[in-house]
Order: structure tokens, then sequence, then C-alpha cells
């Protein structure tokens, strides 16, 4: 069991990393009420994130403030953030006084790994757009729906997850959005702007035949058979398990208990969520016998080709940096290809559409620098997902991995992206006095020492970044960086750090 000390420790550990401050206090209002999960059991205690900045307005601050005049459907309409809403003149209405009165607004996110990925980035950004207009952002964490899984998108079941695994993913993502959210809360000047709330607070207290008589009587069979995501399932070889097919029910006595008790009015996710969202709403309507609760969804992060935005040769884009490093994150933001950076930049920053409209139109002039729109894309998202330090990380590693950048190397610049390019490890005495061009060879920089020597000739040959021209060339102690490591590269690409022993 984690204290409250402990959680107090964690939750300021997250946010004092943006230079934040963190409070806790109990709303005055009953029914708005909840505990925020940031450890391996929820406290009955009922504990909010709010933010204070102690400078004065900055220009930033002030143009964030500025989208307060403007309805958030409006924005994400613009940016191409909308996919379908259940009810668009009525949201749009409820929305237009964020100031009297604001949305209370929640996305889920189910705990199935230690860290979101780029596929969970769109409802953090959507998120963080309904706070800049003056909205209330409420991130759910599955402790409950994610033992049971989510069959959407989906053609098999997903693997049951160990109670411990369970409670290590919702501390991860807790702590990633945190993060993230806490930067837009800092920045929007709202004490309550955000809330973290786990669904196994209140689902553990549901008995089956509680569940069957409060929500199960309510729906449909047919309704539930003509769910999309359930359609598919079943007409696959798999087919689907009653545990799955009761998942949109679980889903949308969620969104019934978070009207009722937090007063969320508002449901987002992805386009493959539509069904999870309106069995919420068609709840909603039945059981509390109300109106006044939307849904919203975004399209799902595809490319031009209608393939996932999101996978690697390696994997997933991870949102953690103990996964996936700034740098790397950078990276492959940076490596987006033109046909689809301004929709990027639209659906994935935060920058003034006349910006990006400037941008696209300086990509199609003579003279236009390559990459210039996908360098300002990898600063705004890695900005938005690491913070501050995180982008300056991946700027320094990126400028550090260019062979003849002036940058000066160090050791712990070279160590941060010692796991994003090859590495092995010699002792001093294998690398001191030895020949850069023997060196290239065995440590796989090059395949032959012909191969080392005719790319020396070419110019091509770096050690340490700086270009090496004299075939003899050994290594001396002062090019050892710090005593401890060496750069070597053949060309822009192909690089290889040597770890000294």
């Amino acid at each position: 069991m984690v204290t409250m000390a402990t959680t107090i420790s964690i939750a300021s550990k997250t946010l004092i990393h943006h230079n934040k401050k963190l409070f806790f206090f109990v709303p005055s209002n009953p029914k708005l009420t909840s505990s925020l999960f940031l450890c391996s059991k929820p406290f009955k205690t009922s504990v909010f994130f709010s933010t204070s900045a102690a400078t004065e307005p900055t220009q930033t601050h002030v143009k964030e403030q500025s989208f307060h005049s403007q309805n958030i459907v409006d924005v994400l309409e613009q940016r191409g953030l909308v996919e379908s809403i259940t009810n668009n003149d009525a949201l749009r209405s409820a929305s237009s006084n964020p100031r009297l009165n604001p949305l209370r607004v929640y996305c889920g996110f189910d705990p199935t790994a230690e860290s979101l990925h780029l596929g969970n980035l769109l409802g953090l950004i959507v998120l963080s757009w309904f706070q800049k207009c003056g909205h209330k952002a409420v991130a759910l964490i599955g402790g409950a729906t994610g033992r049971v899984g989510d069959p959407s998108g989906k053609s098999s079941e997903r693997p049951e997850l160990n109670i411990e695994t369970l409670e290590n993913n919702i501390l991860g993502i807790t702590g990633i959005i945190g993060r993230i959210l806490g930067q837009s809360s800092n920045l929007n000047r709202g004490d309550d702007s955000y809330v973290i709330l786990n669904n196994y607070d209140w689902w553990k207290e549901v008995s089956l035949l509680d569940f069957l008589k409060d929500v199960g009587r309510y729906a449909r069979v047919g309704t539930m058979m003509s769910k999309e995501s359930v359609k598919k399932r079943l007409e696959s070889e798999q087919g689907m398990s009653y545990t799955e097919f009761t998942y949109q029910l679980l889903q949308g006595y969620d969104f019934v208990h978070l009207f009722e008790k937090e007063g969320v009015n508002v449901q987002i996710g992805g386009s493959d969520q539509w069904g999870n969202i309106t069995a919420g709403t068609e709840l909603i309507r039945k059981i509390l016998q109300v109106e006044g609760a939307y849904g919203l969804t975004f399209p799902l992060l595809l490319k031009s080709d209608r393939t996932k935005f999101g996978k690697s040769e390696d994997g997933a884009i991870w949102l953690s940096p103990s996964l996936l490093s700034p740098y790397k994150f950078y990276q492959y933001f940076f490596s987006v290809p033109d046909v689809d950076v301004v929709r990027f930049l639209k659906t994935l920053t935060f920058l003034d559409l006349g910006e990006i409209d400037e941008l696209e139109r300086e990509m199609k002039k003579l003279g236009y620098a390559p990459n210039t729109a996908q360098r300002r894309l990898a600063e705004e998202v890695t900005r938005f997902v690491h913070g501050e330090e995180g982008l300056l990380e991946a700027l320094k590693a990126t400028e550090a991995l260019m062979p003849g950048a002036e940058t000066k190397l160090d050791w712990k610049t070279i160590e941060g992206f010692v796991g994003d390019v090859p590495s092995c490890s010699l002792s001093y005495d294998e690398v001191l006095n030895n020949s850069l061009v023997d060196l290239s060879v065995s440590t796989g920089l090059l395949e032959s020492k012909s191969a080392a020597r005719r790319l020396l000739k070419q110019g091509g040959l770096y050690l340490n970044n700086d270009r090496v021209d004299t075939e003899g060339k050994r290594i001396e102690a002062e090019d050892i960086v710090d005593g401890k490591v060496l750069l070597l590269s053949a060309g822009k690409k192909n690089k290889v750090v040597v770890r000294i022993s």
C-alpha cells in the first residue's frame, strides 16, 4: 500500500519537472468529489491538481488565454479534429460560455502498457484544446476496464494482465498524463482545469447482480450487436467473448457515473470509440432520464496512404522517455513526409493556423530549405510531450550527431543517445593508439579497411564529429571524450558509440 506522503512525492516530482507548484484540495461541491489515482491503491480522499505560476503572464500566456473567446467545436473543426458529434448544435451551444458554464470533458485511457503511445496523443491534444478554451479536462484511467480489454479495432481478445502489471501501468500512464495536462493547466492559469480519475474506484463496489439490474436491463442486445466493433469481431474466426461484449456497457456506465457524480457532460475518443461513446449517452438518457450528455470523436492518426501513424521499424512510438528517448521521438516527427506534415501541424500542434498556412506556402517556393516544416512539427510535438527540457535534450543530441557540428561533445550528451545508435564496449588498451581505420572495422562501422580508407579520402570519416583527413590517424588520450566514449561516423547516417571500459 503506497502512503499519501509517497503519492504526493510522486505527483510533485512529475510537476516540479515543469517548474509548477502542486496543491491538493477537496472541492466544496460534494457532487464533484473524486479520487486521483497516483498509486497502487486509490485514496478515499478527493484530490485535484492545481498549478500556479509566480511570474507575470508572458505573451505566450496572453495568446493561450485568447482561445477563451473561441467556441471549442469551431477550433477542433478548423484543425481537422472532429469526426462525429452526437448533437453538433447542442454541443456548440453548451460550450459557448466557458467562463460562466465550462464543460467537463473526459477521455479514457486503458492501462494496457506502462506508457501511452502515439495513438493516444490525439486524446491528450483534444483534452488540452478544451483546457485552452476554458473548459475542464478529465482523464480517466481504466483500472477496471483494463481488466476486460476494449475489443474496438482489435482482431483478437487482448491478453489478460495480472494485478501487479496493471497497477504498474496505471502509475506510469498517470505520470505521463499529469505531466502533459499540467503544462496546459499552468499556461491556462486554471486552478482545476484537469483531474485524473480511475474507474476502478466505483466499479470495485459493483456486484454482477447490481450491474445486471442497474445497467444491463437498459441495454438492448440488438443495438449492442449492431456496433461496428462488435460486428467485425462476430464475423471473424476468433469471434467475441461475453466479457468483451460487455465492454461497451462498462464504458457506457463510466459516462453515467461521471455525468451524475462529477458533472462530466462530454466524452471524447477516436473514431473507433463511437459505439462505446453512444452507448454512454443512451444509458444517461435511459437511466438518469436527462439530456445534456454529448459525444465527440476525432479521426484516427493515419498517414496519407491510410496506414497507421505511430509505428516505426522498432515498434510503437511511446510517450515515456524511459521507453523512447526525446531525441528519437523528435527524429520520428522530423522524418514525416512533406505530403503529411501540414495536416499533422494542424492536428498535433497548437500553432496558429495562419503560421501553418505560411509554412505551407513556403514549402511551395523555390529555395525552401527541406524539412523546415518538419523541424517545426518535431519541436512543437516534442515540447508538448516531453516539456522544454525534453526538447532541449533532443535538440542537443540531434546537433551532436551531425558530423561536422561545432557542438562540443561530452559524455552525458553521448550517453543520452547511446540507445538510439549502435554501440560497443572496448577496453582502454584496445582503443588507445589504435588506428582509426582499424577501429572503424573492429567496431562494425565499416566492413573493411579498404572501405574505411576510401571513405576517409572522400572526406566522410569522422571522429567525435571532426572530419579525419589523415589515413594514419591514431586514437590519442585527448580523443576519448571525458575518458569514457568515442563517437565514430561514416557519412551522415552511419554511427557507432564506443564505450571505453
